[in-house]
């Protein structure tokens, strides 16, 4: 990894032209979510590690992690990075502790960043490639196209902008994810589970739906070490991902980390960040993890019940001190907020229950008539400015987003947009928040250039 990419608490020089704040004033300014984000990146420092004997993690290297199991005569892969540039430095790392030939790949799920260096994994070796079955036809992990130029990994930020993706040190930054490496499963199983013996080693392929349909962990009876593909990661999990994703299916997710935590496991690889090295670090993780899911999941469930509304439900939807405070329910990725309207849209559709909201009027006549009410365009700029100059950069923003329904090309309102998301986003300890905000923000500084 460049060392460019790895920000460092206080490199925000970037935004100081931006804000119009002199240097000191700047420096004087904290911000608590983005210290936690940065000291988040630690997760993602490159090392290789012995999980077991005969058993290693490589993390960091690549935009998820890797794992070699060595067996009698060869070695089983499970995951394969993003690319074949960060494979090749994975197989390096791993050095003579990869046995060959490669006996098989095993492939958790479809995200490019774990299918993408198989190539170089396999070789000459013409390794067995399992998966699910759900595997060969799942659909493309996209999102909705960008709209103002959001990004929720940063791809385009400016290393002096990013920290991290969540779940990452970077997605693509340095190497983009590719299917360039990618080899399709010749072994597929559409079961709960299957049982394999490879080159000596006994394990389990376990249908495990989760942040992906296909997704199935590995278990290995003999040494009790659980390869949880991204059921299972060093954060609260992305229920309904900030880019634009159908919800992912909560009830089968519950399901799969009641199945994962009565393996008892000694060791536990997740897709993403460091392993877990015992089994009373592992129990508890993995019923925290477990825990904070149903938990938001049933009391949006009891909410939806009674009538709330999604806005209703963010506000008094909270996981209780003992989940909020666990380090594997960290906001890092997802948000509970985003879960709530998540599962709202998913089990009740998107119609909060307001009759108001049947038909509402288009941004830009709800706009008009709030302008004409506050006394015009001029006043509402005073008062978006007003209100990020006191710091309530979200009311700023809405505001400004009034005024822009109008007119478009309000250079000033396109000033106070800017500089509210900006500020929006170094509050946040949320990756994919930030990386959101701050991208949008450079875009439209971009874009009011080019008018000026």
């Amino acid at each position: 990894m460049h060392g460019s990419s790895i920000v460092k608490t206080g490199v925000i020089a970037a935004m100081i032209s931006t804000l119009g704040m002199t240097t000191s004033a700047l420096a004087e300014k904290t911000y608590s979510g983005r210290d936690k984000l940065i000291a988040h990146s630690d997760e993602f420092q490159k090392r290789i590690i012995e999980v077991t004997e005969g058993v290693y993690a490589a993390v960091g290297y690549s935009a998820s992690n890797v794992t070699l199991i060595q067996g009698k005569d060869g070695s089983i892969i499970v995951d394969t990075s993003a690319n074949p540039v960060d494979a090749k430095a994975i197989m390096a790392a791993f050095g003579e502790r990869l046995r060959h030939p490669v006996k098989a790949i095993i492939y958790t799920h479809n995200h490019p960043d774990h299918t993408g260096g198989a190539t170089v994994f396999a070789g000459k070796d013409q390794p067995a490639i399992y998966s699910h079955k759900l595997l060969v036809t799942a659909k493309p992990d996209t999102g909705r196209g960008r709209r103002d130029g959001g990004d929720a990994f940063g791809t385009k930020l400016p290393d002096e902008d990013f920290i991290n993706a969540g779940t990452q040190l970077e997605y693509g930054r340095t190497t983009p994810h590719t299917r360039d490496g990618f080899i399709p499963p010749n072994d597929t199983f559409d079961g709960a589970e299957k049982d394999l013996t490879i080159s000596g080693v006994s394990l389990k392929l376990i249908f495990t739906p989760g942040e992906a349909d296909e997704n199935i962990s590995v278990w290995l009876p003999d040494g009790k070490v659980l390869i949880a593909g991204d059921v299972f990661l060093k954060t609260f999990p992305n229920i309904a991902p900030l880019r634009g994703l159908p919800t992912r299916p909560v009830e089968k997710w519950i399901k799969s980390l009641d199945t994962l935590i009565a393996l008892d496991p000694d060791f536990v690889v997740p897709g993403h960040m460091g392993t877990i090295q015992n089994a009373a670090d592992a129990k508890d993780a993995l019923t925290a993890y477990r825990d904070g899911i149903k938990f938001v999941y049933d009391k949006t469930m009891e909410g939806i019940a009674k009538g709330r509304t999604p806005d209703e439900l963010v506000q008094e939807v909270k996981l209780p001190d003992n989940l909020a405070k666990h380090h594997y329910l960290q906001e890092f990725y997802g948000t509970v907020a985003w879960s709530v309207r998540g599962i709202f849209a998913q089990q009740a559709g998107w119609f909060d229950g307001n009759p108001t909201h049947i038909f509402p009027l288009t941004d830009k006549q709800r706009a008009e008539k709030l302008i004409a009410l506050v006394g015009g365009t001029d006043k509402l700029l005073k008062n978006a400015q007003d209100a990020l100059g006191s710091g309530e950069a979200q009311w700023a923003a809405e505001q400004a987003d009034h005024l822009l329904a109008v007119d478009g090309k309000n250079s000033a309102a396109l000033d106070v947009k800017i500089k509210a998301f900006r500020e929006l986003g170094e509050r946040q300890m949320n990756a994919t928040t930030r990386n959101y905000y701050l991208t949008v923000a450079n875009s439209l500084k971009a874009e009011r250039a080019t008018q000026e």
